[in-house]
């Protein structure tokens, strides 16, 4: 039997490590018991902070793993790129981890690759020198994601709010000061097998105004397909420019009133929200989880798509309470594939940990709901 490592044991690990069973694979998660969802499940626990590579490693040679890997966490990244290079598993190179870990980094690749992003300052002092970024601006940590401490604001006073809110969730208290794009704004889900890239999915994103939290994901995309062409051009140049040889791939998007097309941010892994995990083989029928683990274990396969159909995802918040009925009678509803109400302390969202619960969907139209 196969052994795979997988860095993380949150919900957000919990559908690869169901996929690896059903794919008749030995499970071993690595992550802090707190939270550990996957405990439970996988084969094996082991009680190690994914940050702790040395340790990961020392456990995984022992095991002899053949393959490692993460699906929605930018924070096990890092370690499964280390460890697969150690144990000449497959991964992506370590050496280029940073730029698609760290947004300075990542911005600074993309720039020097004439790829079209949004201009940007990033300082750990508190110079911050915005003369040559007007307002509105976007303040981010450099180094989380879930939309955590990402915020909107209009005016200086805000701004030294802003900064001193993320720097204090960033883990190397920097920040990062980006160009306001006004726009629509969509994903790409990708999987890429030895530096060959495949498009699997556009996502429709729909967000709050100040905090960018996402409450609602829909595929297909419904953007013209001559801007869904330069979407897949730049997303291919980009996949490059960061050295994205294997495995998933998430990369946010906005697109100007112009037609304009801006890289946001980069993922080396699935995306979040259900997205990799869900809405990509509900929408096109290609089974993305097995597709990566395939990926980790020299097993891959060219995606063939099936199947074309509509699925989202609907998150419950203050802002969208009225899917909460729908959620409380999905049973009512054929195009509910899976529902949950989490909370029913319903937030007003500055961060995806203040979403009550969610509702995902497969259909043969969009499912405008809100």
């Amino acid at each position: 039997m196969q052994k795979i490592a997988i860095i993380g044991a949150s919900y957000l690990q919990f559908p690869l490590v169901e996929k690896a069973k059903i794919m008749g694979l030995e499970t071993h998660c690595f992550a802090w018991e707190t939270n550990a969802v996957c405990k439970h499940i996988s084969d094996f626990f082991h009680p190690i902070s994914i940050t702790e590579k040395e340790k990961i490693l020392s456990v995984c040679q022992q095991l002899k793993i053949d393959g490692i890997l993460t699906i929605a966490s930018d924070l096990a990244v890092e370690t499964v790129n280390y460890i697969a290079e150690k144990m000449d598993l497959i991964a992506n190179p370590y050496q280029y981890t940073s730029l698609v870990t760290n947004k300075v980094a990542m911005r600074s690749e993309l720039l020097k690759n004439n790829i079209s992003s949004p201009c940007y300052i990033a300082k750990k002092q508190e110079d911050y020198n915005l003369f040559k970024i007007p307002f509105p601006v976007i303040v981010k940590p450099t180094d989380r994601s879930g939309s955590l401490a990402v915020e909107k604001v209009e005016n200086y006073e805000n701004l030294i709010k802003a900064i001193q809110k993320a720097k204090e969730v960033s883990f190397s208290k920097e920040v990062i000061i980006e160009q306001y794009i006004e726009g629509k704004e969509v994903s790409v889900e990708s999987i890429s097998w030895q530096g060959k890239h495949y498009i699997l999915a556009i996502t429709d994103k729909v967000t709050t105004d100040r905090y960018f939290v996402e409450i609602a994901h829909h595929q297909p995309s419904m953007l013209a397909n001559d801007v869904l062409d330069k979407i897949k051009a730049i997303t291919l140049t980009t996949l490059n420019a960061l050295h994205i040889e294997n495995g998933a791939a998430h990369t946010e998007i906005k697109i100007s009133p112009k037609g304009e097309v801006f890289i946001i941010e980069v993922g080396a892994r699935m995306g979040g929200d259900f997205i990799g995990s869900h809405l990509v083989e509900l929408s096109t029928g290609y089974d993305y989880l097995k597709g990566v683990i395939d990926v980790a274990l020299g097993n891959f396969s060219e995606p063939v798509i099936q199947k074309k159909h509509f699925a989202g995802v609907y998150f419950l918040s203050e802002e969208t309470k009225k899917i909460e009925e729908i959620i409380k009678n999905a049973d009512k509803f054929p195009f509910v594939i899976k529902s949950e109400i989490l909370t029913n302390n319903l937030k007003k969202l500055q961060s995806s940990a203040d979403r009550s619960g969610y509702l995902i969907y497969k259909s043969d139209k969009r499912e405008n709901l809100l």
